[in-house]
């Protein structure tokens, strides 16, 4: 009997060692092949554009800098940050704001039409930027806002702005009233409770929607390109563009451009990757 139980649990380490072992093999393999070519490209941008023509796959000999001096020097590389930062950073403000506010009152009153407006917002995901960009193209022109920040600014928080709502708001659902009802026996006002309750408590979602907003409205080439027609004004996104259509034949240029633009995107990424899961998942099981 004995004998038996120990082969039963000798045959059960043995498969769960063999899985963990498929699947760490699967993960491995993933991170290589996601790895390898951001790796080929900032090792290609220390080589000059006929070196990478030669021998892309080999390691700079020697390094050289000149494509960075190059990218810093005749691109305007430090303007189009400073516009990019700008309007990446003022979506982020405004969607956490906003979704914030639209989920505490979605969460916390009951008004006539609610789960009609909660159908609207699910409902909006479904529409992409492509649908609405003539019509919102047309109401930047009539506003004189086109060439401007704010043009590719407005767009881009409402674009964010329904999947912030729902990720805010199934963690508010998570929150017990509890703590609210205590501050108000208080003589807290909705104002105070929001802003020292809920705020303080929804940091893990408030940080995933600051992460994915920022990180869209980084990349987002097509809103950039099409409600920013000066050159002088274009983000990172839209230099790297620019910089495809005019030095397309200059590798070693292209690759140091592309390695100047991902950077910021891996650091935000590597410093706040736990506060994604933790948003994520936070308040999706309730017990």
């Amino acid at each position: 009997m004995d004998t038996a139980v120990q082969s039963a649990a000798t045959e059960k380490k043995r498969k769960v060692k063999t899985s963990t072992i498929v699947i760490y093999t699967i993960l491995i393999l993933w991170a290589l092949l996601t790895i390898f070519p951001f790796v080929w490209v900032a090792l290609n941008s220390f080589k000059p554009s006929a070196e990478v023509l030669r021998s892309s796959f080999s390691l700079p000999a020697p390094p050289t800098m000149m494509n960075y001096e190059n990218a810093f020097g005749k691109l305007n590389v430090l303007q189009a940050y400073g516009h990019s930062f700008a309007i990446s950073g003022t979506v982020t403000i405004g969607v956490m704001i906003l979704a914030s506010l639209m989920s505490f009152a979605l969460t916390r009153y009951d008004f006539k039409g609610k789960q009609f407006v909660r159908s609207l917002i699910v409902a909006s995901l479904m529409f992409p930027v492509f649908a609405t960009i003539i019509p919102v193209f047309k109401m930047m022109v009539q506003w004189g806002l086109l060439s401007k920040n704010i043009a590719v600014i407005l767009p881009q928080i409402a674009g964010n702005l329904s999947f912030a709502t729902i990720v805010m708001t199934g963690f508010m659902q998570s929150i017990p009233l509890e703590m609210e009802e205590a501050a108000y026996m208080e003589g807290a006002n909705v104002f105070q409770v929001f802003t020292r309750i809920i705020v303080p408590l929804c940091r893990p979602s408030l940080a995933t929607v600051a992460i994915f907003s920022f990180l869209w409205s980084y990349n987002d080439l097509f809103v950039q390109k099409i409600m920013i027609r000066d050159s002088t004004k274009y983000p990172i996104s839209s230099l790297l563009e620019e910089i495809s259509s005019q030095y397309g034949t200059d590798f070693g240029l292209m690759a140091a451009s592309v390695t100047i633009i991902v950077i910021p995107v891996m650091i935000v990424y590597i410093l706040l990757q736990k506060n994604i899961i933790k948003g994520l998942t936070a308040g999706a099981v309730k017990g």
